[in-house]
């Protein structure tokens, strides 16, 4: 390991839960296929969206926002695992540790705005139908789009700047399967309980905004289906697909953040990390495909369209 004037670590070794089972092959090995699992469902997620006529609509512009976000997941922790695991060296550097933090706090930030933003979109959907072409037309909800990506960008960056400029004279050791904001907290030499309450505030900044609008939304959505008539009823079940994401998207957040840190360990926080980061994108096509005919039938067209031209 290397030291920069002999005062701070430059190099850090990533010792998570794969270095302590049993197993370790087997183990990454079904990570590694559900890595690749996650990449191929999220990928032609985003190909069906777009190249079927039939998913030219805001609520599929955010499902394939969602599906990106998944594959930008995945590839954040993905590749850096396999060669760890490979090459048995498990270093990263510490401008390596900033742009990997930076990119999954980006990342999740982005997933709590965009969950969000697809409630609203369902409840302007069901509850105001007629006004749905007006409220989210194309350029509305581009620059939603925008606005989610630059706002967990810009939610990120104070947190991946701050990892970059801390001395760490103690370990360098981080038991963890990636660099996280509390575990290189941890082993920074200078007093880290201010930037500890400005995460605590971006964390509160994104929950609190986000699930205020997915509750508000779903309960207007729920009132005016016991109000309706079956077309509607039939409207609500589309929603189920985006309300069991969140739930698994914020029961593990919650998890992972809102537990006392007497009760946390780094295995439980590799865990929680794993489904977050694997296991969620590779549910989340599923989810939203195997309830929805439009998707199902999207998929269809380009089998037949495959087998024909061949």
């Amino acid at each position: 390991m290397e030291r920069d004037n002999a005062t701070s670590w430059t190099e850090f070794l990533l010792l998570g839960f794969l270095s302590q089972t049993k197993a370790p092959a087997a183990v990454f090995t079904m990570l590694f296929l559900m890595f690749l699992l996650g990449l191929s469902e999220n990928g032609l997620l985003l190909y069906l969206i777009r190249v079927d006529s039939g998913l030219q609509s805001p609520m599929y512009f955010f499902l394939s926002q969602l599906s990106l976000m998944d594959i930008c997941q995945t590839l954040a922790i993905g590749p850096k695992m396999t060669v760890d695991f490979l090459t048995k060296r498990n270093v990263i550097t510490l401008i390596g540790c900033s742009v990997q933090l930076f990119f999954i706090i980006s990342l999740a930030a982005a997933e709590f705005f965009l969950l969000g933003v697809m409630s609203y979109d369902r409840y302007v959907a069901i509850c105001k139908p007629l006004q749905y072409p007006i409220l989210m037309r194309r350029n509305i909800y581009l620059s939603l789009a925008v606005v989610i990506w630059c706002g967990a960008s810009l939610n990120a960056l104070v947190p991946a700047v701050y990892v970059l400029l801390q001395p760490y004279c103690g370990s360098n050791v981080i038991r963890h399967i990636f660099c996280e904001l509390p575990s290189m907290l941890r082993l920074s030499c200078s007093d880290s309980s201010a930037i500890q309450r400005v995460s605590l505030f971006i964390s509160i900044e994104l929950l609190l905004p986000a699930l205020l609008t997915i509750l508000v939304s779903y309960s207007c959505i729920l009132v005016t289906v016991l109000r309706s008539t079956g077309k509607s009823h039939k409207a609500l079940g589309t929603c189920l697909s985006h309300l069991l994401v969140v739930g698994l998207f914020y029961g593990a957040a919650m998890f992972k953040y809102l537990r006392p840190m007497s009760y946390r360990t780094p295995f439980q926080d590799d865990m929680v990390s794993l489904f977050c980061t694997i296991v969620t994108p590779v549910l989340n096509p599923l989810i939203y495909s195997l309830r929805n005919r439009d998707v199902l039938d999207a998929l269809k067209k380009v089998f037949r369209k495959r087998t024909f031209d061949q």
